[in-house]
């Protein structure tokens, strides 16, 4: 299932969507966070990015490793971008949690003129918590994303990878 989409692995197609995702999900989320007055704006696609940001984390590692799984001569050359993958993902659960409890807990203003639907913040000590959580996982998330494509990128353009 995570091998191929048509002729090309699925991995190189997945990534590229995860180099634009992440960042862009976790500077959403991280905008979010420290700028309550847009909150009403950015409360969903907070939720939406940051779960998505998971989904294609995974379908990134698992296409990954069943790339490497049908090209074996590639584990090696591999090695370090797989490990940071797997980090990131892991980085990307968390960042998918955070993001869901800033999505039910963070308050805000409504988008209404009557400021009927506004949500409150239940405390001041629990919205600076949330909200240096976001900030921290979301900045985390993007310093591993660089970090992961930047090895797959050496492994692929210092060429080290056989040509087929």
């Amino acid at each position: 299932m995570f091998e191929r989409f048509g002729d090309l692995p699925l991995h190189v197609l997945v990534i590229h969507l995860a180099v634009v995702l992440l960042p862009v999900s976790a500077l959403t989320a991280i905008v979010f966070a420290v700028v309550p007055k847009w909150r009403w704006l950015l409360r969903w696609p907070t939720l939406l990015l940051g779960l998505g940001a998971l989904v294609v984390a995974y379908v990134a590692k698992k296409s990954g490793d069943a790339f490497v799984a049908a090209v074996p001569e590639l584990e090696q050359l591999v090695k370090v971008h797989k490990d940071r993958g797997g980090v990131l993902l892991v980085y990307c659960i968390v960042f998918a949690v955070v993001a869901i409890a800033a999505f039910l807990l963070l308050g805000g203003p409504s988008s209404l003129g009557s400021g009927k639907g506004a949500k409150a913040t239940r405390s001041r000590p629990l919205e600076l918590v949330v909200s240096a959580a976001v900030v921290v996982v979301g900045v985390v998330v993007i310093w591993q994303t660089i970090r992961t494509g930047d090895a797959g990128a050496k492994a692929v353009w210092d060429g080290r990878l056989p040509a087929k």
